[in-house]
């Protein structure tokens, strides 16, 4: 990773820009963002730390806009009472003037990978541009503040999983079993009768 940085950053934030999209596109094994962003500012301390959140967040949810076009193709794949509970909680949000917003706004405002979330948008065959407006206000937020600490939390955080590789597995396998967890609650009961219900799982029908 530290050799690909040093590569990117030679062109600086075009390069960066580009490498974004590229890993927030992926739907697995891709390291968390803003540790990207902040290794690029530990590199090079003559990048303005907002516009480098700026163009983390252009670049983050560019990508995030190809995952969730690529994800609706995982829609044929689950069972009718799950495409039926995706729809409840789509037309849910659209009922919200600033549902997808909001709720786009509240995830990406804090560190947490985000790429289940859009995986789950496309499954939803969620259109609105408001996800995608709340997504680029939560990333910048976020972006800037771990950039501005970087030199604090960096190193602490990487030293957390020595095998990196290890982390980001154990992080797509929890974002891969929420996504299932989200699509097997019954929406319907849960918005209209307030009781959590659950159906039976069918994700993968060939």
């Amino acid at each position: 990773m530290a050799d690909i940085i040093e590569v990117i950053a030679e062109y600086s934030y075009l390069g960066i820009l580009f490498l974004l999209m590229a890993v927030n596109a992926a739907p697995i094994l891709m390291p968390p963002t803003w540790i990207i962003l902040s290794s690029f500012f530990v590199l090079d301390t003559s990048l303005d730390p907002f516009f480098l959140a700026l163009v983390g967040a252009t670049g983050a949810t560019i990508g995030r806009f190809f995952l969730k076009w690529m994800s609706g193709f995982f829609r044929r794949f689950v069972g009718k009472q799950q495409k039926s509970n995706l729809d409840v909680i789509g037309n849910f949000l659209n009922r919200k003037k600033f549902g997808y917003t909001l709720t786009s706004f509240l995830f990406a405002a804090t560190p947490l990978p985000s790429n289940m979330l859009f995986v789950a948008y496309g499954m939803m065959r969620a259109k609105s541009i408001g996800l995608y407006i709340g997504f680029w206000f939560g990333r910048l937020l976020s972006y800037y503040v771990m950039i501005t600490i970087s030199a604090a939390v960096l190193v602490p955080f990487l030293q957390l999983f020595e095998d990196r590789i290890i982390g980001i597995i154990v992080a797509d396998v929890v974002g891969i079993g929420s996504v299932i967890f989200f699509t097997c609650i019954d929406w319907q009961a849960l918005l209209l009768q307030r009781k959590l219900k659950f159906v039976r799982p069918k994700l993968w029908r060939i």
